[in-house]
């Protein structure tokens, strides 16, 4: 069965960092585009960054580029989330997309929590 399970969140005070990780298994990771998006209570889930199948071209949103790596290793079926100098408003729950290249079919985590605050 394809899934996607999200770690690594927790409570982590503004200023710091931390690596989300999604675990993929099921399916074949070259074939598909990985995201990471987020949702605040009370808020619509927001986009923060893609990798491409290959992992040669990333994109961020405007809220994280600068503070934000996607990376992701085929090889270990692994996508990484790395963020630094977190702040507040950062606090949700984020969430590990795949979709896949050519069906544009989504398969989504159930998400982890991320919490920032002193």
């Amino acid at each position: 069965q394809a899934q996607v399970v999200e770690s690594g969140g927790g409570l982590v005070q503004p200023g710091g960092s931390l690596r989300l990780s999604c675990a993929a298994s099921g399916f074949t990771l070259s074939n598909h585009v990985f995201s990471w998006h987020r949702q605040a209570p009370g808020k619509e889930r927001e986009f923060l960054a893609l990798i491409t199948s290959g992992g040669g071209s990333t994109n961020y949103a405007a809220s994280v580029k600068g503070r934000a790596t996607i990376s992701r290793d085929n090889a270990k079926n692994m996508v990484y989330l790395y963020m630094n100098n977190l702040k507040p408003e950062d606090t949700a729950v984020y969430y590990c997309n795949a979709r896949r290249t050519t069906s544009g079919t989504d398969l989504w985590g159930r998400g982890t929590q991320v919490t920032v605050s002193s």
